[in-house]
């Protein structure tokens, strides 16, 4: 879910159609295992294992279907990155955007959305849900209206693959906090006291995060203890985050280190370690957002994440769109790997991320 934040930088298309191919394999050379389960604990697919033939693109062209992406709230790097993504292979498959909506993270507001589009007559909605129970009905009632559901990390109560939905695509949630723990344990050596600040809503993607980084640290690193944790609900994460933040270091004066469940909330507690007069405090989070990146390139407060490869994921769930389109059996649910990132790598990283080169501002905060 991403770099679930504020954006502070627009994807190109021209400049991911230059570097795409170089990109993807890089990726996938360097992919480690899958560690998440689906929504309802599917086995993961990989997201080579998706593919659309030279002739099934002809056949989805023949048909001029048009899509709807509907998010659960926008203008952030993640929701940027996914648009460009499926916008990319959308238009490799003749496919029209007829709508981009954004929830902020409301679901009245998101059941709205999807009644706004369906006037609209979309053959595809690509979308995630902002919460599984109260958007289920309007996802229902778009299913029943013959339209191609593709979710993005999670679905709705209720709803069954390959009858109401295609499928869902997902980042590897679970094994981005694993991720994120072992560079925690890296940067403290393998000892300190540390806070977290998680998502406090019932969200999928963002449960396996906190699931996946407080196990492990648990587990694998026994020197490392969590004792503090504060969960946000938003919609101001990075306010809500600086004050959950501010709170354990006044409480806590000897804390480490604090993970934030991803780079918004990450912004907030980077902002009370400096209130605090704490240069020295370990950040660690998820998601590689334009403002964490310059922390990591310019080796500051945060030491490493757990990134998400948004793009990536936007060009499968287009690619599961066609599988529905086509009526052809698609997977249930389809993960791409978790992307450990550090100061060392901070560059490269973005590139596989977002399939263009790191921003201006990140190029210029690298320390070598």
């Amino acid at each position: 879910m991403g770099s679930i934040g504020r954006n502070t930088r627009r994807v190109g298309l021209a400049a991911v159609a230059a570097v795409a191919a170089v990109v993807v394999a890089a990726a996938s050379a360097a992919s480690p295992p899958i560690l998440s389960r689906g929504p309802h604990g599917e086995k993961p697919t990989p997201v080579s294992k998706v593919v659309v033939t030279p002739a099934e693109v002809a056949k989805v062209k023949a048909k001029h279907a048009t899509a709807a992406i509907v998010l659960h709230y926008g203008g952030n790097d993640w929701s940027t990155a996914q648009v460009a993504g499926l916008r990319a292979e959308f238009k490799k498959l003749g496919i029209r955007v007829v709508a981009v909506t954004d929830a902020n993270f409301k679901p009245d507001k998101q059941v709205s959305d999807i009644e706004t589009v369906l006037v609209k007559r979309p053959s595809i909605i690509v979308s995630i849900p902002t919460d599984p129970v109260a958007t289920a009905a309007a996802y229902k009632k778009a299913a029943r209206a013959g339209v191609k559901l593709v979710f993005m990390d999670n679905v709705p109560n209720g709803m069954k693959p390959g009858k109401d939905y295609v499928g869902v695509v997902s980042a590897d949630n679970y094994g981005n906090g694993v991720a994120a723990a072992k560079l925690m344990c890296q940067a403290l050596d393998g000892k300190g006291d540390i806070g977290a600040v998680y998502h406090g809503a019932d969200f999928f993607v963002t449960r396996q995060r906190w699931d996946g980084f407080r196990s492990t640290i648990k587990k694998s690193c026994p020197g490392v203890k969590i004792v503090v944790s504060k969960g946000i609900s938003g919609p101001d994460f990075a306010g809500d985050a600086d004050t959950a933040a501010g709170a354990m270091l006044t409480r806590y004066q000897n804390l480490k280190g604090i993970w934030a469940v991803w780079d918004v909330p990450a912004e907030g507690v980077m902002s009370a370690a400096r209130a605090a007069g704490r240069n020295d405090l370990v950040i660690v989070t998820e998601d590689l957002g334009k403002n964490v990146a310059v922390e990591l390139a310019r080796n500051g407060l945060v030491k490493g994440l757990g990134a998400q490869r948004p793009f990536d994921q936007g060009v499968t769930e287009a690619k599961l769109a066609a599988y529905g389109l086509l009526g052809k059996k698609a997977p249930i649910y389809v993960a791409l790997p978790a992307l450990s990132v550090t100061h060392a790598n901070v560059l490269q990283a973005w590139r596989q991320v977002y399939h263009a080169a790191a921003p201006s501002q990140v190029q210029d905060s690298y320390k070598k």
